[in-house]
């Protein structure tokens, strides 16, 4: 028996003991009703008969009735490291069920044009990736019904509309933690935007590291910026010509982190010996990059998957278990952080010397 046809039939279980629940009645009793026994009283059948026409329940020796077989992604754009990689796990997953996938931005055509156009496709439903629903928005998804999951959205979104993500506080703790077991005590961040649910939680989960460990937060080493590389080199620069430079920075995505790499090469830096550097998201540039990143990885794979899955879930009638899941991440290390060295202490004096001088 194949994964999917378990899952179909354990889902199926599901919601024949949910429609038991309902309607006050045994499982058994709605199992009779299912295969059409004659032993149960009207009342009760068609109290029955009509929960499971509400809830979409098929019976499995029955012919399916015809499902739309292509869903709809939008993205804010798809120049980053981090959209490709979740294209390309919604691709695949969306493969695994049988769907096409058509995919779109928000630069020329808002949410509320996507709502119209999924539906205008008769698609099975539209999956957001970071962006910011309008309250307008998210009265109509939850008016219409309309099968929609966000994923890292920017803001919190309706407790009606699911969203899926990953631990992001617990991973940039974990990352700095890691920083600090190699002896760094001077730690930098370059941080996403503060309206950003993810940016917003992995400066929590960075300070929460520093705080345990004793070490005072310091705004002068830490700079807020897009998730993206041109933003980041001219906030690393920043960072590392401080009057007391870092010895390892702490990026809060794989495209910030090439900032980093760029602004320490600008400045001289050689990393890991002068500077170690971390960063979030470990898509396919983290390995690529020189040197390769230690990162926090991001499930990629199994979030297009989840995200697909509770679509398709939706889109027949099954509500989501939560409103919000939470993936896990995993640290990968690489060859971009190091042991604090003296050479780390000479060059942070170095540096001192150089912002100093007029």
């Amino acid at each position: 028996m194949t994964g999917r046809i378990r899952g179909r039939q354990e889902a199926q279980h599901g919601l024949l003991t949910s429609i038991a629940a309902e309607a006050g009645v045994s499982l058994s009793t709605v199992s009779k009703v299912v295969h059409r026994r004659r032993d149960v009283g009207t009342a009760t059948r068609d109290r029955v008969e009509e929960l499971l026409t509400r809830h979409g329940y098929v019976r499995p020796w029955e012919p399916r009735p015809s499902t739309p077989r292509q869903i709809v992604v939008v993205f804010r754009d798809l120049s980053g490291p981090y959209t490709l990689e979740v294209a390309r796990g919604i691709v695949d997953a969306a493969g695994e069920f049988g769907l096409d996938v058509v995919t779109g931005t928000t630069s020329r055509r808002s949410i509320s044009g996507w709502l119209e156009e999924c539906v205008s496709l008769g698609a099975a439903g539209i999956v957001i990736v970071i962006s910011m629903l309008a309250e307008e928005d998210q009265r109509r998804i939850v008016e219409q019904r309309l099968p929609v999951v966000l994923i890292d959205p920017l803001s919190a979104p309706s407790e009606d509309i699911p969203s899926i993500g990953v631990t992001n506080w617990s991973g940039a703790r974990e990352a700095v933690q890691h920083l600090l077991g190699l002896g760094h005590t001077r730690i930098g961040m370059v941080a996403g935007r503060s309206h950003s649910l993810a940016g917003a939680a992995r400066v929590h989960g960075y300070r929460a590291a520093l705080e345990e460990a004793g070490v005072a937060y310091d705004p002068a080493i830490v700079r807020s910026t897009d998730f993206d590389y041109t933003e980041a080199l001219v906030a690393s620069r920043q960072i590392l010509r401080a009057g007391d430079p870092p010895t390892a920075v702490f990026a809060a995505s794989d495209a910030q982190a090439l900032g980093v790499l760029e602004a320490a090469r600008q400045l001289g830096l050689s990393v890991p010996d002068d500077l170690s550097v971390m960063s979030f998201d470990d898509t396919l540039v983290a390995a690529m990059a020189c040197p390769p990143l230690s990162a926090v990885r991001q499930p990629f794979e199994e979030l297009g998957r989840e995200a697909t899955r509770v679509l398709m879930d939706l889109a027949e009638g099954r509500p989501p278990a939560a409103p919000r899941i939470e993936l896990a991440t995993e640290l990968v290390l690489r060859t971009s952080t190091s042991l604090r060295t003296s050479t780390s202490l000479r060059t942070s004096t170095s540096l001192r010397g150089r912002v100093n001088t007029p």
